[in-house]
Parts: structure tokens; sequence; C-alpha cells
């Protein structure tokens, strides 16, 4: 893939929110989670995990606990991506909850774009209560959800978002 198929592969991703009912097959799942796998992260030491949820009762309740978004119900699978703090802080103490954060959005990010890349689609959702979702999936209190991650056939938006140019987040040496 040369640079300019690059950038076509990452402009032609969106965020889905109207999903089908058809199932994610296992092969694809596991080549999302090892795509995700390959994320670089803080020491090497992938402060994140996943919660694979396939169940239309805790998808359900994961949609509630995310303000009823529909699409959380409705897609075949939520990737519930979290932070593992006691693996960063082990070694980076404190500093060590913001490199768990990053670590797991990086590894997010891997998975939408793994999904993408076999012709499914996604929606990062961050809107939800963490407690709700800790308690659903009895979550350790050292594990912070950090991304619902919805995965399925769908129907992509037929426009497209408009984008700030890269020139207009840029600062060159000072802000």
């Amino acid at each position: 893939m040369d640079s300019s198929e690059f950038l076509e592969f990452l402009t032609t991703r969106s965020s889905v929110r109207e999903y089908e009912s058809t199932p994610i097959t296992e092969e694809e799942i596991d080549y999302i989670l090892s795509c995700a796998s390959t994320a670089p992260s803080a020491g090497n030491l992938e402060s994140w995990d996943v919660v694979v949820v396939k169940d239309e009762d805790v998808r359900l309740c994961l949609s509630e606990a995310a303000f009823s978004q529909p699409h959380i119900e409705q897609a075949p699978v939520i990737f519930v991506v979290c932070a593992n703090y006691v693996r960063s802080m082990s070694r980076y103490g404190e500093r060590g909850i913001l490199y768990a954060v990053q670590d797991t959005s990086i590894a997010c990010t891997y998975m939408m774009l793994a999904a993408h890349a076999l012709g499914l689609h996604s929606c990062w959702t961050g809107a939800f209560e963490d407690d709700e979702v800790r308690s659903v999936l009895e979550l350790p209190q050292h594990i912070r959800p950090v991304a619902l991650l919805a995965i399925g056939r769908g129907h992509p938006p037929t426009g497209r978002t408009s984008r700030m140019t890269a020139g207009e987040h840029v600062h060159n040496e000072i802000w």
C-alpha cells in the first residue's frame, strides 16, 4: 500500500451507528484482537484489556449504560476496551494512569482500523457511565472502561462529515 492508498483507507472509514444483525465471525474477532496486540504501548507493557461482548442481554445493559445509544445494542459485537492501571503503574507510578489510557486508545484505534480492513464498520463510543459498565461486566477496580467499540456490518452515512485541515491543528515551535 502506498501513501495515497493509506490516506484513502483512512478517509473512507467512518463511524457507523446502524448495523445488520449478521454476526461477526470468530476469525474476524481474532483478527481484530491480533491487530490490537501490535499497537505500541508505554514500556511495551500493553496496559489495556478488552471484554468482547456478543450476548444480546449484555449489549442491552451496555446500551443503557451508554445513555440508551441504540447502536450499542444493535451491533453484533461490542469490544469494551479498558485501561489496566496496575500493569502500567507497576513501572511508572501515577504517570502510569495516563499511559494506560494512551495505550488503550491506541489499541482501540488499531481495532477500529482492523475492522475497516475487513470491510466491517465501527463506532467508538466514549459516552457512558463508567460505574454501570464496570458493574455489568464485573470489572475489577483497577480496570477502567475507556471505549465501547461497536463493530458489525453496517450502513455507513451517505455523506462525509467536514474535517479541519491538518494545518488548523498545527503550531510550530510554540503555541
